[in-house]
């Protein structure tokens, strides 16, 4: 799962910085818990969380669509509509005033490699069942 595990490992430092992110806007603030309010803050939450939120579950379908010999340019469309997806929207998202672009855009990208994923799970994995 070499392929997977890059794009793992280049979601995984995209996390780490919005998750800095999150914790200077916290000390700015002066809040440890919730958001007391902070619109940037609680902007910059949601970025971070709603990451969270996509990319595990894309990661998964895109690991299991490599178990079952997805072809490799498929799993790197996948996984580069992913970092662009959830860094345009993270981008969008924690912007005060929102370029709704990006959102739609990101969101977008990330449908696309969550449906991509769940594509190739369903017909590589049907290829290869069999009824008994």
């Amino acid at each position: 799962m070499a392929i997977t595990a890059f794009y793992a490992g280049i979601l995984a430092v995209i996390f780490v910085l919005l998750s800095i992110r999150v914790i200077g806007a916290r000390r700015a603030a002066r809040v440890a818990v919730g958001d007391r309010g902070d619109v940037a803050l609680l902007r910059r939450m949601r970025a971070h969380g709603n990451f969270a939120e996509y990319v595990p579950f894309a990661l998964v379908l895109m690991g299991l669509a490599e178990t079952l010999a997805a072809p490799a340019l498929i799993l790197h469309a996948m996984g580069g509509a992913l970092i662009a997806g959830r860094g345009l929207h993270a981008l969008g998202i924690s912007r005060l005033e929102e370029p709704m672009w990006m959102r739609v855009g990101g969101m977008s990208l990330t449908f696309a490699a969550l449906l991509t994923g769940a594509l190739m799970c369903l017909v590589l994995a049907s290829n290869r069942m069999s009824i008994l």
